[in-house]
């Protein structure tokens, strides 16, 4: 548990401070990530699995689905 909160504590951090000068789809892509490690730890913790691969997974799922809604809104202007 203590390595979840360290890497939760470090995404936070580096996804927040990361963000000024970033172009919207790049912001957003970006809080994707955090948000997707933050998650894909957490549930490897509840799960039992592996915490360094669901943070990963969920940071590569997460970064997808900001490009994603970056997409979505730039078609709809």
């Amino acid at each position: 548990m203590r390595q979840v909160a360290t890497i939760l504590v470090l995404t936070s951090v580096l996804g927040l401070s990361a963000c000024s000068g970033l172009n919207d789809r790049n912001q957003k892509m970006l809080s994707g990530a955090a948000i997707g490690a933050g998650v894909g730890a957490v549930s490897t913790v509840i799960t039992g699995g592996c915490v360094t691969c669901g943070t990963v997974i969920g940071g590569a799922v997460g970064t997808g689905v900001g490009y994603v809604l970056h997409e979505n809104e730039e078609a709809r202007k």
